[in-house]
């Protein structure tokens, strides 16, 4: 009975470690070596913590669709010339982002040029 107990026991305590671990992911996906422009209108856009999330509507080569990006936390967005309202859902921008490793839609924005041509960001060459 002894050992149940402490086998119940570790394993609540490793259940408990590695919770934190699903609460936040890498962003190994991404490749920061490689850097692509992307067009599209604003279909949802939350500057939070821990991520920003994008959603662009993006019509190309693929067809047109909604496709999900990620960002920089509110405080490093907000750092980076970011401030609330200047990007909104229906404003048509262009992204720079850290493509994804694996080829699929998505990434990680760097920087944005908004509707009326303002520059948020980090990334130089977005024109």
């Amino acid at each position: 009975m002894k050992t149940r107990c402490t086998l119940w026991v570790l394993a609540a305590l490793a259940a408990l470690a590695i919770t934190p671990a699903w609460a936040h992911h890498s962003a190994a996906q991404f490749d920061f070596g490689k850097s692509t422009q992307i067009e599209g209108v604003v279909q949802k856009i939350e500057v939070v913590n821990p991520h920003m999330e994008l959603v662009l509507r993006v019509s190309d080569s693929k067809g047109t669709r909604d496709i999900e990006y990620e960002g920089h936390s509110r405080n490093n967005v907000y750092r980076s010339g970011w401030r609330d309202g200047v990007v909104k859902v229906g404003d048509k921008i262009k992204i720079d982002i850290a493509p994804k490793r694996d080829g699929s839609d998505g990434g990680y924005v760097r920087a944005f040029i908004t509707a009326k041509g303002e520059r948020v960001g980090q990334a130089g060459n977005l024109q």
